[in-house]
């Protein structure tokens, strides 16, 4: 398909934008197979929009005669508006706008083409691989080994080639146990805890349906992950009504009867069309420009948002104190795994675990945990908040889980290397992006089309000296020690940030993190000026 059949106006002059926190400016609009442009008519011909059409969520218009105006509402929450003369020309702006905003087919995506000087299709893509992951497990322990029984992707479609598995456990074994999981999503090491050797594995729900079918291959897997002194824990992301109902069509749970080394726990995490409609109710209420306390209140506490976030960090909690404080090994699954399950197991991993607290041990959670793991970006990700199609798999888990490391920000401000900067960048790269990164449903999808081959990497960039010190906390000081969320309902707070980034301006806000990043560089280098001179004077007493 060309872009151009697509195009019915390119070009509309005389357009009037306006935008959050700029005055409505006047100039010439060009629409493009991926971008709309729009250039002030000042003389220099600034560009005062570039929008990838991708980002666009929902579009209203209103026409007259003589022209029309265009509501542009984006999945990062910003909303524009074009105001173009001529009925004829908004409508085929309009029109155009819909058509490449929803772009299906993957290929014809702008990280097909985007082409940015400072980086190199073939640069090496990724910061971590199963193989990486098992060479620092197995410096620690050799309980553990990697398996390629996933190569082809035939055991599981959703899983990458190599996993983590016990070492007693082979090949033929996991195949079978493959089996008896949704989607073959058998359980799969997710995190070794240095400190004691306890675990985090994850997997999809067991299938013993109404006829409560068992499977010994299964039931081995996981008795291999604890020693016979020690009883684990099955986090279920369900309730116990909603596990019971998935029985009746071939689902259900772990019986205790057959997996007696282990205590199932039920912790109901809402996913899918709750989350979603969670998400609408809160940008609405955030964009209700009424000023009136009792309904924002009203329309906050209805949303129910905030209930989620702290549903996550109280989950994520008990998983890490599983971990940590009782030395239990822990398997996490709801239905599918690929959702909740994925929200709690990298959680976790950032209270407990020291170096995914690094910037660029967090990068590798994410890949590792989120887009390696199989979280269906495309489809969870397709609409935002502002659009009018509900399809049935979307959902706004992997902004679930950003929130809640913007409560983990505000709570222990020194702990974290990165900064609510890479938090809202992640945001927008999940729902529109240059890069590759969070294109497909899961690592097959992205083999079969090319994805690595043909796009660029949204951890590259991120990682290049240019780029990485915006997304820097600038205060930050290493701990060895958990960071534990206090998850009193006062603690949780609305993300402003995100939610409020359109409405408010955070210009002054910004400036003053810049003057902090600046003050903290300067008093760093006086430091290291000063430490020689400290040593040898101190050599000189010595003396």
């Amino acid at each position: 398909m060309e872009f151009a059949e697509l195009i019915k106006t390119a070009n509309v002059e005389d357009v009037v934008l306006t935008q959050p926190f700029h005055p409505p400016v006047k100039g010439t609009l060009c629409v493009t197979g991926h971008h709309l442009l729009l250039s002030a008519r000042d003389g220099d011909s600034s560009v005062e929009l570039l929008l990838l059409l991708r980002n666009v969520d929902a579009i209203e218009k209103r026409s007259t005669t003589s022209s029309g105006t265009i509501t542009i509402k984006c999945k990062d929450l910003c909303i524009l508006q074009l105001d173009i003369p001529g009925m004829e020309e908004c409508l085929n702006i309009a029109s155009s706008i819909e058509a490449l905003s929803s772009l299906d087919t993957v290929t014809e995506m702008y990280p097909f083409f985007y082409r940015p000087t400072s980086l190199r299709l073939n640069d090496k893509w990724g910061l971590c691989s199963p193989e990486q992951e098992f060479e620092q497990i197995s410096s620690l322990s050799e309980r553990w080994r990697l398996s390629d029984v996933n190569k082809d992707y035939s055991v599981c479609p959703t899983y990458p080639p190599a996993v983590i598995v016990p070492r007693t456990i082979d090949d033929e074994t996991l195949r079978k146990a493959a089996k008896f999981r949704q989607g073959g999503r058998f359980p799969v090491l997710s995190y070794y805890h240095r400190k004691n050797g306890m675990v985090i594995m994850r997997s999809s729900q067991p299938l013993p349906g109404a006829n409560r079918k068992r499977c010994r291959e299964d039931e081995l897997l996981l008795q291999a992950v604890n020693d016979s002194s020690n009883q684990g824990y099955i986090i279920d992301t369900r309730s116990p009504q909603l596990a019971q109902q998935a029985r009746m069509t071939g689902g259900g749970f772990e019986s205790k009867s057959n997996y007696s080394g282990w205590r199932r726990l039920h912790r109901n995490l809402e996913r899918g069309k709750v989350l979603q409609e969670s998400l609408i109710k809160l940008v609405e209420a955030c964009n209700d420009q009424s000023n009136n306390m009792d309904r924002w209140l009203s329309k906050l506490e209805n949303s129910k948002w905030l209930s989620h976030v702290n549903t996550a960090l109280v989950t994520a909690g008990l998983l890490a104190e599983c971990v940590e404080r009782e030395g239990r090994s822990v398997l996490v699954h709801g239905a599918e795994g690929t959702d909740t399950t994925l929200l709690l197991t990298s959680l976790a991993q950032l209270i407990l675990d020291p170096h995914s607290r690094t910037l660029s041990g967090f990068m590798a959670l994410v890949e590792r945990e989120w887009v390696q793991a199989g979280h269906p970006f495309q489809q969870r990700c397709a609409h935002s908040a502002f659009s009018h199609a509900r399809l049935r798999h979307e959902a706004p888990t992997f902004l679930l889980f950003l929130d809640c490391l913007g409560q983990l920000g505000r709570q222990f401000p020194l702990a974290l290397e990165f900064s609510e900067a890479l938090l809202l960048r992640l945001f927008q790269e999940a729902y529109a992006s240059n890069f590759g990164t969070f294109l497909c449903n899961s690592d097959r999808e992205r083999c079969a089309l090319g994805v690595k081959e043909k796009t660029h990497c949204l951890w590259q960039w991120l990682s290049q000296p240019s780029v990485r010190p915006k997304f820097t906390n600038p205060l930050y000081q290493s701990t060895e020690l958990a960071i534990w969320p206090c998850v009193q309902p006062q603690a949780i707070q609305l993300w402003q940030g995100l939610f409020f980034r359109w409405t408010n301006n955070a210009k002054y806000l910004e400036e003053a993190w810049e003057e902090i990043s600046l003050r903290v560089k300067q008093s760093k280098a006086k430091r290291c000026k000063e430490s020689p001179a400290q040593e040898t004077v101190s050599s000189e007493v010595a003396v």
